[in-house]
């Protein structure tokens, strides 16, 4: 496989996956982006500038999680290698439940088609396929890559993902606390294996979750409740949980974010002011919180080739 480009720009939307009920299934996409600009160079050398969240305390070199998903794309396309230089503009908090790792993964992988002579041999499906070998299952890679909400499964042929209709009154807004917490550990507390009471019961939260995204916002409240993954990790994450559960009270379609520990808040528009006011009486004056309305991305991952200058 030949390369057709030595430059190209790629943006990658943070995500939030599970949404309540749909455990590593359901996922949204937020327009809040890490950027980066890949730069083929003649050497080995591999030169990695991170701005904004992760710098200095991310690889810089080889071991850059961008640069190994670029890497691994290539090598899997026969294509050949070369130094690279890889600018990054990250404003996707880490370990926070963003998908900031899928967003590293799927810059890498877009990147790495966007540089081949012939980008259509790698379509989503196959983007989807490779971030998932990185990240171990689609619910983050999927919205990054399609934008939108998805729904994401896997079976014989691998993984798979649809688009999911989003209301567009729907406003989507983050509390992210200023602590981290690595997935590995959050997973670690899920137990082997539920009340089959528990499963049936996400199992129809998350139906009605597709129905109360596209056409009925007013459910978005029943339609996000959980209990396979959010109550297993309270103890993990004690000030979300808390937050999480003064914010239900209150009305609102919260959930933790993925991983967590950032809470997500549905809210059909004309909740806003109200969800504003309530969120100012638990987290204004304390330490470690920020709201952000990043908005729904309904594009997914982009990239375009910078033309040679001059």
């Amino acid at each position: 496989m030949q390369l057709g480009a030595d430059h190209v720009v790629v943006r990658v939307p943070a995500t939030s996956a599970n949404l309540g009920p749909g455990f590593d299934a359901l996922g949204l996409a937020l327009s809040l982006y890490d950027e980066l600009e890949v730069r083929l160079v003649a050497s080995d050398d591999v030169v990695v500038d991170v701005h904004g969240e992760g710098a200095g305390q991310v690889p810089t070199g080889e071991d850059h999680l961008v640069v190994r998903a670029l890497r691994h794309t290539l090598d899997l396309l026969g294509a050949p290698q070369t130094g690279l230089r890889l600018t990054c503009a990250n404003a996707i908090p880490h370990g926070r439940g963003l998908g900031s790792s899928a967003a590293a993964v799927v810059s890498g992988v877009v990147a790495a088609r966007a540089l081949l002579a012939d980008p259509r041999v790698l379509d989503s499906r196959a983007v989807l396929a490779v971030a998932t070998e990185f990240e171990g299952h689609p619910d983050n890679a999927a919205p990054a890559i399609l934008g939108g909400a998805t729904a994401a499964w896997s079976d014989d042929d691998g993984p798979r993902a649809v688009g999911l209709e989003v209301d567009p009154s729907i406003v989507a807004t983050v509390v992210v606390p200023d602590s981290r917490l690595a997935t590995s550990r959050a997973r670690a507390v899920l137990p082997a294996a539920v009340p089959h009471a528990d499963a049936a019961f996400n199992a129809g939260r998350s139906a009605l979750l597709v129905e109360a995204l596209a056409r009925r916002p007013e459910l978005l409240l029943d339609a996000t409740e959980d209990r396979l993954h959010q109550d297993y990790r309270a103890a993990s994450m004690a000030a979300s949980s808390e937050l999480l559960r003064a914010l239900r009270a209150e009305g609102f379609a919260a959930t933790i974010s993925g991983a967590g520990p950032t809470v997500l808040v549905l809210t059909p528009d004309d909740a806003v002011a109200a969800l504003d006011a309530t969120l100012a009486g638990l987290i204004d004056g304390v330490a470690g919180w920020r709201a952000l309305r990043p908005g729904v991305d309904l594009h997914g991952a982009r990239a375009r080739r910078v033309a040679p200058s001059s």
